[in-house]
């Protein structure tokens, strides 16, 4: 991902694809637990060995201080995601609300009720637990460099219940094969109903494998070289580089046009013919991207 530009005048910036990166165009402006299969997590499972704890209070002062949970920020509370899920609850924020980690007891974060072209936050959900919803966040725990080269791609929080509003259950998703260098649309029955051949990451900057994100936002921009085909932006963070293309949006990976669709080609980003972006496309934001 390159660095991000902010013209006068102009409230959103192009985003870019050069060698599978993109930039994320900038706005300017004010029970029981339910069983998984191994390797995997059950949507909504409910910890039952103690009581969730109660929600803490957060005043509009306090929330308005946190820093928010977007696609740059890196912040240290919260907790990483390195599994795999098939699947979830996509829910939108009432307000602007509190993140916390681990303990539940400070928050560390806020999510903004407005993403990055004002439009509402998606917000996925994996576990009910009390008050609580476990969902997962498109920011960074740490950088690769502060952890050896390797970090997480995916983060998590806990998020007060009271702060979601339903909107839908995806009842497909997207696995991304590095091996096969291939991109699936999968059923809620583990079908795969269309595949498509995709370029994926180096070795030196490889896609990140064995972990699920989620279709974060979407938008077109033509100046960039992907045409009018939309580049699908996902939660995900490129594990073994800050910012393996440059600038300071993130290391984010996402699926986009390309004319080469097959090979270790890119900075780890997915690239893809017109056919499967237009697929991709078609799934609604909050929907599961995972990367094998």
């Amino acid at each position: 991902m390159r660095k991000r530009t902010l013209w006068a005048g102009v409230a959103v910036a192009g985003a870019v694809v050069l060698a599978g990166a993109v930039v994320v165009p900038l706005v300017v402006g004010p029970p029981s637990a339910v069983s998984a299969a191994p390797g995997s997590t059950a949507p909504h499972a409910t910890a039952s060995a103690s009581p969730a704890p109660a929600v803490p209070h957060v005043d509009a002062a306090a929330l308005a201080a946190l820093p928010e949970a977007q696609y740059s920020a890196v912040i240290g509370g919260l907790m990483p995601f390195d599994r795999t899920v098939t699947s979830a609850t996509v829910f939108q924020l009432r307000a602007d609300a509190p993140l916390f980690g681990a303990d539940r007891a400070t928050p560390i974060a806020r999510f903004a009720a407005s993403d990055f072209l004002r439009q509402p936050t998606t917000v996925v959900g994996l576990e009910r637990e009390g008050d609580w919803e476990r969902v997962l966040t498109p920011a960074r725990q740490q950088l690769p460099s502060a952890a050896g080269g390797s970090a997480a791609a995916q983060t998590s929080a806990w998020v007060p219940v009271a702060s979601l509003r339903k909107v839908s259950t995806p009842t497909s998703r997207v696995v991304i094969s590095t091996k096969d260098q291939t991109v699936s649309i999968v059923s809620a029955d583990g079908a795969a109903v269309q595949r498509f051949h995709a370029g994926v990451g180096t070795a030196d900057t490889p896609t990140p494998t064995g972990v699920t994100g989620y279709l974060e936002q979407r938008y077109v921009d033509p100046a960039q070289g992907t045409g009018d085909h939309p580049i699908q932006l996902t939660s995900l963070h490129s594990s073994a580089a800050d910012e393996p293309y440059g600038g300071h949006d993130g290391g984010l990976i996402g699926l986009h046009w390309n004319a080469t669709t097959s090979g270790a080609v890119s900075h780890g980003c997915v690239r893809l013919d017109a056919e499967a972006v237009a697929a991709v496309d078609a799934l609604p934001l909050g929907t599961l991207v995972t990367v094998e």
